[in-house]
């Protein structure tokens, strides 16, 4: 049995809902869970720590059945996205007031050293209100890390934070839970936070679990096309031609991709291709072993921060590659010009349409 086992979770809240969810998760994972609003994200953490009784379902946590008892007696804490801090109490209180029914003897000794950990020891005896957001954050976590959860819930706990303390906030919270290998669930809009902190991911979509697992596989596998678009990867419809030198070649809107996953010749299937697996380059490689080589028009770029989003028209396709600020000052294209879209054939994934 896994350290989480969540079987056929369904409640039926009217507007949001969850429709028989199961995953599993061992001690130390942790997830990072993604969708549109109103996927049933906030209900299936809710219904985790005990805010609402589902209609169907079991959730079984370190081999207990928790599915019907109380939120205080399922020893899992949660952290929202406005932190729930009390306003009138200090950081060491608000800090403390995790402890209330648990008080060790070296109390003061615990607060301090967690409040150390997460550097907010120097906040002790400020107010919520005279804090950053960052610090807010740090101050809810300690509260919640303090009574040594079995189970962490997070619900977008750093959308309120600017990038540089989002960066800070996750290298600060990812030593925290390494320390004491606290298996998490995160709620998530931001990619770059299941990056930096999931070892496994989770989509959802009106209620469902659409696809599960170790990060990399749902990135470069996705299940369907829904889950493909939501994290950025291409995802095209084709036809296997033909099988020849350990490659399989597939028809997609005319273009010929090669891949080296199996696939029977007539076979109609999926492809999916990540946007950081696609290469640009003015000039046509000489070798072309192990490559992809396709003609491509540049249709737009789109200024991601760190990087950029390229549009290119490949023949009938539309595909989008991801190249950092340095490649894309090194590659000095414009709108229009004709380019060279280069992919590895082991990154042309086949997958299922679900």
């Amino acid at each position: 049995m896994s350290f989480v086992d969540i079987d056929d979770l369904s409640i039926d809240l009217g507007e949001f809902s969850l429709k028989g969810v199961s995953l599993s998760l061992e001690r130390g994972d942790y997830l990072t869970i993604i969708g549109p609003t109103g996927a049933g994200k906030t209900i299936f953490l809710e219904t985790i720590v005990g805010f609402w009784r589902p209609d169907r379902g079991r959730i079984v946590l370190d081999g207990r059945d928790i599915t019907t008892e109380p939120p205080e007696y399922r020893h899992i804490g949660i952290v929202y996205q406005d932190y729930a801090l009390l306003p009138h109490m200090t950081v060491y209180r608000n800090i403390a007031y995790g402890l209330k029914k648990h008080k060790p003897e070296n109390m003061d000794e615990a607060i301090r050293k967690m409040a150390r950990s997460l550097h907010i020891d120097h906040l002790l005896h400020r107010k919520p209100i005279t804090l950053s957001g960052g610090e807010q954050q740090r101050a809810a976590l300690a509260r919640v890390l303090i009574v040594e959860p079995s189970l962490l819930l997070m619900d977008e706990p750093f959308s309120a934070l600017d990038p540089q303390t989002r960066r800070r906030a996750r290298l600060l919270l990812k030593e925290a839970i390494g320390e004491r290998a606290t298996t998490v669930i995160h709620i998530t809009h931001d990619l770059d936070d299941a990056w930096a902190l999931a070892n496994k991911l989770a989509v959802f979509k009106d209620g469902r679990l659409l696809q599960m697992g170790a990060m990399d596989t749902v990135f470069s596998q996705p299940k369907n096309r829904f889950v493909a678009e939501f994290v950025g990867t291409g995802f095209f419809s084709g036809t296997v031609v033909s099988r020849e030198n350990g490659c399989v070649n597939i028809d997609v809107e005319g273009t010929c991709l090669q891949s080296l996953d199996r696939a029977d010749k007539g076979k109609p299937v999926n492809v999916a291709i990540r946007c950081e697996d696609i290469r640009v380059s003015r000039k046509k490689p000489s070798v072309a072993n192990g490559f992809n080589i396709l003609n491509a028009t540049l249709k737009n770029v789109i200024p991601e921060g760190s990087s950029s989003l390229l549009d290119l028209r490949v023949d009938n396709l539309e595909m989008n590659a991801l190249l950092t600020q340095n490649a894309m000052r090194r590659l000095d294209a414009r709108r229009g010009d004709n380019l060279y879209a280069l992919i590895r054939k082991e990154h042309v994934k086949i997958v299922q349409d679900g």
